[in-house]
């Protein structure tokens, strides 16, 4: 089974959570007395829903495969560097899940979170955004995955650090709001997925 129960919601939501949920409750409960807080309450609880499906983490059972996407959303861009490596660029929408995942089994060398601009995350200039680096000791050598934040997405949640040795599949860091992920495959590593493919975390291999 891949999604296993109600999904949990993930660790670094709650400074946008708690303030919407007890908004929302203190309007529903004043709405009998007050035709302002009646008119509020729904778009309130509406927004209060659609943050709770935002920030959901469901388990997943990791899949086969050399390296797994470590995000839902789609490709948006496969190239080659010049230092021999392939970028594989993912967006996220508000709609996917925004929890990253490990790639593969390594060893956390370095954590480096990176100051930039807000950018949207489809714009090819975003990977100067605010970004968290991570790099990965692996047995096909070093491998690089980036978290990029966009024009709404302006905090990410490391959840691990240098040091830590990691599972394929474990829980990374989340990023709030719309974001991109790019994943550095090590030279001589070809990908196996296309422009425009859906992916989700820990269950679509990249290479």
């Amino acid at each position: 089974m891949v999604e296993r129960g109600l999904p949990r919601l993930a660790k670094g939501s709650s400074p946008w959570l708690v303030p919407a949920v007890a908004l929302t409750a203190v309007t529903v409960a004043a709405s009998r007395r007050s035709r302002t807080c009646a008119l509020a309450a729904p778009p309130l609880a509406t927004l209060t829903g659609l943050m709770l499906w935002f920030f959901r983490d469901p388990e997943r059972e990791p899949a086969q495969g050399l390296v797994l996407s470590p995000a839902d959303g789609f490709v948006q861009r496969i190239d080659s560097r010049p230092d021999g490596r392939t970028r594989i660029s993912i967006f996220m929408s508000p709609l996917d899940v925004h929890v990253n995942r490990a790639p593969c089994d390594g060893l956390v060398v370095s954590v480096e979170r990176v100051a930039g601009g807000y950018l949207p995350a489809f714009n090819k200039d975003s990977e100067r955004n605010e970004r968290v680096v991570w790099r990965l000791d692996t047995t096909l050598g070093e491998l690089e995955f980036v978290q990029i934040a966009g024009t709404v997405a302006r905090r990410i949640v490391p959840y691990r650090s240098a040091g830590e040795a990691v599972r394929r599949g474990e829980r990374m860091g989340l990023i709030r709001f719309g974001s991109r992920v790019d994943v550095y495959l090590p030279p001589d590593v070809t990908p196996t997925v296309t422009v425009g493919q859906r992916t989700r975390a820990a269950r679509t291999p990249l290479a």
